[in-house]
């Protein structure tokens, strides 16, 4: 399988400008996890840190999560990996993680944010408050969250090179 990346548009409107570039980070993060296997996936960048691959992915997951379900609509399904023993739960794996599962649950995710945003417009404030109280307004939480994905993609390029060398943006 061969991750396609595609930038947004650069005359689009502001809304599927926000929607497309968000999507590019979500497809880098992808491609930088391409080609390798479970044993590639869980190899940590440099102890140590416990920053793998497979964690960046179950940590987005998390983070898809708790934006576009928790804040955006007001429910709180729960978390999928940490707990408050373990906050970082998602950087930690036992024999029967697999990549398998850790992809397939970010691409639910993801597919539920998508369907999740497309009930808002970009002015309207979420249902749901962040742990702290605050509101936000979907424009926000899109802007929020391609910088999360920015800044972890950068930590995807580094754990990658370590991995197999593979380089690239």
């Amino acid at each position: 399988m061969t991750i396609e990346r595609h930038e947004p548009s650069t005359t689009a409107d502001e809304r599927t400008m926000l929607e497309g570039w968000l999507d590019y980070h979500r497809q880098t993060l992808a491609w930088k996890c391409e080609g390798l296997t479970d044993a590639q996936l869980r190899t940590a960048s440099v102890e140590p840190s416990e920053l793998t691959l497979m964690g960046l992915v179950r940590h987005m997951a998390e983070v898809e999560r708790y934006w576009f379900h928790e804040v955006l609509v007001g429910e709180d399904l729960g978390v999928l990996y940490s707990s408050e023993e373990d906050p970082d739960g998602e950087f930690h794996f036992t024999e029967s993680d697999t990549w398998e599962e850790a992809r397939t649950t970010w691409r639910t995710e993801i597919d539920r944010a998508r369907l999740n945003a497309a009930g808002f417009g970009l002015d309207d404030v979420a249902k749901g408050r962040s742990r702290s109280g605050e509101s936000f307004n979907l424009r926000w939480i899109i802007t929020h969250m391609i910088e999360e994905y920015a800044r972890h993609n950068g930590h995807a390029d580094l754990v990658r090179e370590r991995v197999d060398g593979a380089t690239g943006d």
